[in-house]
């Protein structure tokens, strides 16, 4: 449990050193957009590495505009529908784009 709390708080460590150097990118109009949409994508990372259902690891995402791209593998259907829902879950959230595969267990 301390490993998810120390992979939380080393993702939110990485957006805030990262962040002042930040210009505006991929499309968005303001630095204020940029910034929320990193919020919003440490947000929804952390709240993963939180959910035992969910290995983050294995889970991208990315946020433009408040839509949130996820993709990556999932084990099951059950885990790609709670990454889902944890990312719907976070303030700021406009939509979510689930591109998550589910890997054939092999």
């Amino acid at each position: 449990m301390q490993v998810r709390h120390a992979l939380a708080a080393a993702l939110a460590a990485t957006t805030l050193i990262v962040l002042p150097g930040c210009a505006v990118t991929r499309g968005q109009s303001t630095v204020g957009e940029y910034i929320d949409d990193s919020t919003i994508t440490t947000q929804v990372k952390a709240r993963m590495v939180e959910d035992k259902q969910v290995d983050a690891a294995a889970i991208s995402v990315e946020t433009l505009n408040g839509t949130v791209l996820l993709s990556g593998f999932a084990k099951s259907s059950a885990e790609r529908d709670a990454a889902e829902s944890i990312a719907r879950g976070v303030k700021g959230v406009k939509a979510v784009k689930n591109e998550i595969s589910v890997r054939a267990a092999g």
